[in-house]
């Protein structure tokens, strides 16, 4: 009996000390914490879009996750906008507004996975993507991308969509994605048949060095059927092993490329005193290589996305 009262003692005085309630400490936490939905991402469908490809698509299944198992949802928006990244001085960036393109109902969404939530697919065609922002075809380069934002949209219309942070906003707490990117690719195709002009250029104005500091080896191209094209400046201090185009700080050569061709292979040799710049052009006058002063030795990389 003394231990019971010398108990009950202490639970008082416990309470008066921590101000015990009968609410509980669980209930402060939550309170005020508004609940919601959360589309999360369970297959990639696609990811990137094809210059040359109108039907290339971005695509993903979601699965709808909220308080009621998927039911509270109404509609999914798609909103894009095409980011023009990269505005070299003088020119114009060509970023549009971001545009709703699509609407996705819930009846798209049927009980899937390991516990029935509700999941669908929702995919977007690069032709869909061009017309839903209004970008013209004439701005459209390759490594812009098309910045896609889904908002989720519940019977009680509240909304659920992505912020600046990448966190959810509309009042919940749950974390999730609802805003992706696709890039535009220029998959390899094959070279543009014809005159194909090359402008090259020595800072020190002694002609070119690639490997060593006399003549050196030559840029290279090589075409699918083993013909291998050469070209590059000539050196003051040796004989070069090609036919090289003369000029002490610069000059321009050309080579040709036969209709059929299917791949041309493009190799840098180096740059032994960090001098050498040169530019590649195609039959259509586009610039599609660019070699820096210092750049090793190794493959030149050329911009598919201008035939």
């Amino acid at each position: 009996m003394k231990k019971l009262k010398k108990h009950i003692t202490l639970l008082f005085f416990v309470c008066i000390a921590f101000s015990c309630s009968e609410e509980k400490l669980i209930d402060e936490v939550y309170e005020g914490t508004t609940r919601g939905l959360v589309l999360r991402t369970v297959a990639t469908l696609g990811v990137e879009f094809d210059i040359n490809n109108p039907d290339s698509m971005w695509g993903v299944t979601l699965e709808v996750q909220d308080e009621e198992g998927g039911s509270l949802l109404s509609e999914v928006q798609v909103y894009v906008t095409y980011l023009d990244t990269d505005v070299p001085d003088g020119e114009t960036d060509v970023t549009t507004p971001e545009a709703l393109v699509m609407t996705i109902p819930a009846s798209n969404f049927t009980p899937g996975g390991d516990f029935g939530l509700p999941r669908g697919d929702i995919s977007l065609t690069y032709a869909e993507a061009i017309a839903g922002t209004g970008i013209a075809d004439a701005d459209i380069e390759g490594g812009d991308i098309f910045l896609i934002r889904l908002e989720a949209v519940l019977t009680d219309g509240r909304t659920f969509t992505n912020d600046a942070n990448g966190t959810v906003t509309g009042g919940s707490f749950f974390r999730s994605p609802f805003a992706y990117t696709s890039a535009i690719v220029c998959p390899p195709v094959p070279p543009t048949p014809g005159t194909w002009t090359i402008d090259m250029q020595d800072s020190f104005g002694d002609g070119w060095q690639t490997t060593d500091g006399n003549a050196g080896d030559p840029v290279t191209v090589t075409l699918d059927d083993g013909t291998v094209l050469e070209f590059g400046l000539c050196s003051p201090y040796a004989a070069s092993s090609f036919a090289c185009t003369p000029g002490a700080s610069g000059g321009s050569t050309t080579i040709e490329i036969p209709v059929g061709t299917e791949t041309a292979d493009w190799y840098f040799p180096g740059d032994f005193y960090g001098e050498i710049t040169m530019q590649i052009y195609t039959p259509n006058g586009n610039l599609v290589g660019n070699v820096t002063a210092g750049t090793e030795a190794g493959p030149i990389t050329i911009d598919f996305c201008k035939p």
